[in-house]
């Protein structure tokens, strides 16, 4: 029984639809990976592995659909995945290279930083950022999707694969959310409402 969903593609026409559909949209793609994974290494990898499954799966992409929804949607699995996944590990730590590092004459003791605030000072600075990126990644997702790349309830249900009425209740939770930790930074900024 043929699958109604696959197109076969010719190889040539599989680049097209690749350089043509996929390419031009990479940026959005990496500010949504950022935006997931609050890092620049993890959202390239991301990225990388979402062209890498659209390309091997293109016959599932329809030409002239909405290319940058079923994009996201793969991006966003992966996402899931790889967090379901580490957060089954334990965390990994290369005690060889600590020893090594530490045993080095290369270590100066006397400026070891402090973590704590060399994390914080990266995060000074941007207080609409730092509320988005305090927010649960269920929250963070569906503002990214819909105030930031401004995708329709429709096609967000479809991306995230939950039904239009959680999509609504979830965007307007993140929303207060949102509005609760900028607060302060409203008033500072002049803001009375």
């Amino acid at each position: 029984m043929e699958d109604t969903q696959r197109i076969s593609y010719t190889e040539k026409e599989k680049n097209e639809v690749f350089t043509n559909e996929f390419l031009p949209l990479i940026h959005s793609m990496y500010n949504f990976g950022y935006r997931l994974t609050l890092d620049r290494d993890d959202a390239k990898d991301l990225v990388q592995d979402t062209y890498m499954k659209a390309y091997r799966f293109i016959e599932s992409f329809q030409t002239g659909t909405n290319a940058k929804a079923w994009l996201f949607r793969i991006l966003k699995n992966s996402f899931i995945n790889d967090y379901r996944k580490k957060s089954k590990e334990p965390s990994k730590v290369d005690y060889q290279e600590v020893e090594t590092y530490y045993n080095s004459e290369d270590v100066d003791r006397q400026i070891t930083p402090d973590l704590r605030v060399e994390s914080l000072k990266d995060m000074m600075g941007d207080e609409i950022s730092n509320a988005l990126n305090s927010l649960e990644v269920d929250f963070r997702t569906v503002i990214i999707l819909c105030d930031l790349e401004g995708f329709k309830y429709e096609e967000m249900a479809k991306i995230l694969d939950i039904p239009i009425g959680t999509v609504r209740s979830r965007l307007h939770r993140a929303r207060q959310l949102l509005k609760e930790k900028l607060s302060v930074y409203a008033k500072q900024m002049g803001y009375n409402n």
